[in-house]
């Protein structure tokens, strides 16, 4: 007869407290954010038999097997991907600890890092960076430029304050706020077949390449950007991608291909002459642009006052002037 997990010594919880080296959750935190065992070995600047030792010396702690290695096959389990997300709260909790206890002084000190997406351009936002630097000249600051998803797995992990990004399925154990909306147009640049040309129609671009973010396909956020495109009659493939706003916009310069960017972005390139808009100019795509945090995270002061000042601003904007065409 089967003895029921819950009585099962294995899966003790008294028994994992006392034995689990919370350095093996670390460990397994870039395992599962890794794509092999040699590559979680490169990141942790570790040899692989000590990173797979590792691995077997949690998975014994566990009593469960946590990753499933093939021959070209490398994915959590089911107890692996529980694990992780675990992990990742706790990993994030342990890191901070250190920072919070340094950081207990009358004045607002402390360090915030946030996550942007590359095209975040909010003049709300900017506003309230100036004024929470004004009122705690003593805090300081990181912003880190990543993907959106890459910007959000930070947050979830507690490796970063905030993030401000696109969003698509969205985590339950995170806290979302919309902050602005922004509507994408399509450009092409000096050099392009299109450039300058007036009265241009849809089916001008029929079989033209293009170029666009890392995100524009259908199935992500991004993909009311994806069908302004196909519907524009352009090439399937895209010549080129990249998930950073100033890459893209490298780009379509260069007449490479035509591309999609928030028109607010654009606005002073076209007035120097820099980008041209093609079609279509009508129901553009608005994409929303997002403040992402942890409520599980414990913030220092500095964190918690940079978000309570961003939720207040958007409470009091009402969404029409938080809206860049």
């Amino acid at each position: 007869m089967s003895i029921p997990a819950d009585q099962d010594h294995r899966y003790s919880p008294r028994r994992i407290a006392r034995e689990l080296d919370w350095n093996l959750l670390r460990t397994f935190v870039v395992l599962a954010e890794s794509r092999s065992i040699t590559d979680a070995s490169a990141r942790l600047r570790l040899k692989q038999p000590s990173v797979s030792t590792a691995l077997k010396r949690l998975e014994d702690r566990i009593g469960r097997k946590l990753i499933d290695r093939r021959p070209g096959h490398y994915t959590l389990t089911d107890a692996g991907r529980l694990l992780y997300r675990e992990a990742l709260d706790i990993n994030g909790s342990i890191l901070r600890l250190s920072t919070l206890l340094r950081e207990m002084t009358d004045d607002v000190r402390g360090h915030v890092v946030l996550a942007v997406a590359s095209h975040v351009v909010c003049p709300l936002f900017d506003r309230v960076l100036a004024a929470f630097h004004r009122a705690h000249p003593q805090t300081t600051l990181t912003i880190n430029v990543l993907s959106s998803v890459e910007a959000i797995r930070e947050v979830q992990a507690k490796r970063a304050s905030l993030a401000l990004c696109l969003v698509g399925d969205r985590n339950a154990r995170l806290e979302y706020r919309r902050l602005y909306r922004e509507f994408f147009a399509l450009y092409c640049g000096p050099g392009h077949p299109l450039f300058g040309r007036k009265g241009l129609t849809p089916a001008d671009l029929e079989g033209l390449a293009s170029v666009g973010f890392e995100t524009d396909r259908i199935s992500d956020v991004l993909s009311p950007v994806t069908l302004m495109r196909a519907q524009s009659s352009m090439r399937e493939h895209i010549v080129g991608t990249s998930s950073n706003l100033e890459e893209v916009r490298r780009m379509i310069c260069a007449a490479i291909g035509v591309g999609a960017l928030p028109m607010h972005v654009a606005a002073p390139d076209v007035a120097a002459g820099r980008l041209w808009q093609v079609p279509p100019y009508e129901d553009l795509p608005a994409i929303d642009v997002h403040l992402v945090w942890n409520p599980h995270a414990v913030m220092n002061r500095a964190e918690q006052i940079l978000v309570d000042m961003l939720n207040a601003e958007i409470e009091s904007t009402p969404i029409e002037e938080r809206t860049y065409r």
